[in-house]
């Protein structure tokens, strides 16, 4: 059965706009993947089946990677089995769900020889994240996720992960952020960045006010982080994952090995690429 890498994203930076007339938020984001990984196996069967393994997930229609599936469903599409390993945490602002599904529509294009055109597009049907994580790396995400503009690549620091014990639901955390008026996030400046980051001059987070306003324990989680590990903290996503910039990923390991009760940590290193077959 061949398997498929599912990486993580990080919203290094994220901006939200007021609803369009779509009733979507328009986005500027920052956006890095990371070596977290889920894995996707998937091949021909006699049946439509999704079997996760590592989280309580549903496996029916509600789930992005038949979304995704149906996004792109070639004519006389043959029946698929697909064994998703989660160990990206759900509901943590770190795009594990957006993964999966983009990393589905790159196996069905090698499966039925579907171009990368074709392969966009669907992704752009599914979700905000799904484009950006079929190529990855670092990249400016604007719009709905649709313009995607590929960044120089960061290096000289590693991530320090961390995710509270309690899940937030990105519509819930943008429907605060309505009701709060649409605030700004809290800004890490410039001169307390890693050199790569230092030329976009700060950093921040819009929905960190929104997240807090509905967990407001993560407002002692990030200062507990940021106390705990010296350094600034930002939240990704619509949280509640929360993240530093580390000089490498042993000084990161050190970092997370000090967190305490969590739903996930991880020492991660920057990935160069998205969803791509496992090695």
């Amino acid at each position: 059965m061949p398997e498929w890498e599912a990486p993580a994203k990080v919203n290094l930076d994220l901006r939200v706009g007021a609803r369009d007339r779509n009733g979507l938020h328009p986005l500027r984001s920052i956006v890095q993947t990371v070596d977290w990984l889920d894995l996707l196996a998937i091949e021909v069967g006699d049946d439509d089946i999704l079997r996760v393994e590592g989280a309580d997930l549903p496996t029916d229609g509600d789930n992005l990677i038949w979304k995704a599936v149906s996004a792109l469903d070639p004519p006389g599409r043959p029946a698929l089995d697909i064994v998703l390993h989660k160990s990206i945490p759900v509901a943590a602002g770190l795009g594990g769900g957006s993964s999966d599904a983009a990393a589905v529509l790159a196996a069905m294009g090698d499966l039925f020889g579907i171009n990368e055109a074709d392969r966009f597009d669907a992704a752009t049907r599914v979700g905000a994240d799904v484009p950006f994580l079929l190529s990855g790396g670092t990249a400016l995400m604007e719009g709905h996720g649709e313009r995607i503009s590929v960044l120089d690549a960061l290096s000289g620091f590693a991530l320090g992960l961390a995710v509270p014990p309690f899940p937030l639901a990105t519509a819930d955390v943008y429907a605060r952020w309505d009701d709060l008026v649409r605030p700004v996030g809290p800004v890490v400046d410039g001169s307390r960045l890693p050199p790569g980051l230092r030329s976009h001059d700060e950093l921040r987070n819009d929905l960190t006010p929104a997240a807090v306003s509905l967990r407001p324990e993560l407002a002692d989680w990030i200062t507990d982080l940021a106390e705990r590990w010296s350094r600034p903290v930002l939240m990704s996503g619509s949280g509640p994952a929360c993240f530093a910039f580390f000089v490498d990923a042993d000084e990161a390991a050190g970092a997370v090995e000090a967190v305490g009760e969590h739903r996930g940590v991880q020492a991660a290193a920057l990935r160069p690429r998205g969803v791509d077959r496992a090695s």
